[in-house]
């Protein structure tokens, strides 16, 4: 065999196809000063390209071959977009967040809150036309007795005394809801001077229905103070005639939702009675005779 010198050595490397990682030695000659010549280092740094080289087509399997950038773009033009789109529409879910539960019972409140207050609307604008229907029959005077007497400082005068049956009928006209009935006192008055007073009770009228109604009407020695001395008599039945008036508010509340919604009605009733003492004791219409205002 021959002896082999260092370039030798370094041929071989080169030419050895099986060897897919070479290793290079460079080893100074003998008798040489130290550091290599001019020539080893350009060696090197072209076999240090060509082992990176290697290492690169090393790590591709046979039969395939290197796909450039430029070549992966040509192929699909749209790969880089539908990556950026991809990346975008996570984004897009991640902060596209459910609303907190607080969010939807706020607004299921204020819906409630304003769909309710609708609705108590539309039964308040129904029931408001419906109006309390009253129908004033008749009053009989049991008595009416005018006499002199004193008041409570013992100041001579014409005293009245009366007791006097007033009907009337009232009708609930709502369709949907009842009412509760109440009323101011009711006031018989001479010449502005009240001179009898009655009282109606209070009570509660279901829907479309009617009740008849009876008020007692009594005058106990109210002093006329001097207005009714052409009607006083040693008897005290006058034969005049007297002209009285009888007035009164009526008032109902309609619950149309409960307690919640509730609609008012105010009627003022007035009317004009005329006693004769011939009808002592008879009941006078007045149908005709008595006016109310809503």
């Amino acid at each position: 065999m021959h002896g082999k010198n260092d370039s030798d050595v370094t041929s071989l490397a080169l030419s050895s196809p099986d060897n897919r990682r070479p290793v290079y030695f460079v080893q100074s000659p003998p008798g040489s000063p130290t550091g290599s010549p001019p020539h080893s280092q350009s060696s090197v740094g072209r076999h240090s390209r060509e082992s990176s080289t290697s290492r690169f087509s090393g790590s591709i399997k046979p039969g395939s071959r290197k796909i450039t950038p430029n070549e992966s773009l040509r192929k699909n033009p749209n790969k880089d977009f539908a990556v950026i789109e991809e990346e975008g529409l996570l984004e897009d879910g991640g902060s596209n967040k459910g609303l907190p539960w607080r969010c939807y019972f706020l607004a299921f409140v204020v819906g409630f809150f304003v769909l309710f207050t609708f609705f108590a609307l539309i039964l308040w604008s129904a029931s408001k036309p419906q109006k309390p229907k009253i129908l004033i029959w008749s009053i009989k005077f049991d008595s009416f007795v005018v006499q002199v007497g004193s008041d409570s400082t013992v100041v001579s005068t014409d005293m009245i005394t009366m007791n006097a049956t007033l009907k009337f009928k009232f009708r609930n006209a709502g369709t949907f809801f009842g009412v509760h009935v109440s009323s101011s006192p009711l006031l018989l008055s001479y010449s502005n001077l009240n001179i009898g007073s009655g009282k109606m009770n209070e009570f509660s009228q279901p829907r479309k229905s009617s009740k008849a109604i009876t008020v007692f009407i009594v005058a106990d020695q109210i002093p006329l103070y001097g207005t009714g001395e052409s009607f006083s008599t040693q008897t005290g039945v006058t034969t005049l005639p007297v002209p009285l008036n009888l007035n009164f508010t009526l008032q109902a509340r309609a619950d149309v939702l409960g307690k919640l919604v509730k609609t008012r009605f105010h009627n003022k009733i007035e009317c004009s009675i005329v006693f004769n003492a011939k009808k002592l004791g008879i009941p006078m219409s007045l149908k005709n005779s008595f006016q109310y205002n809503l």
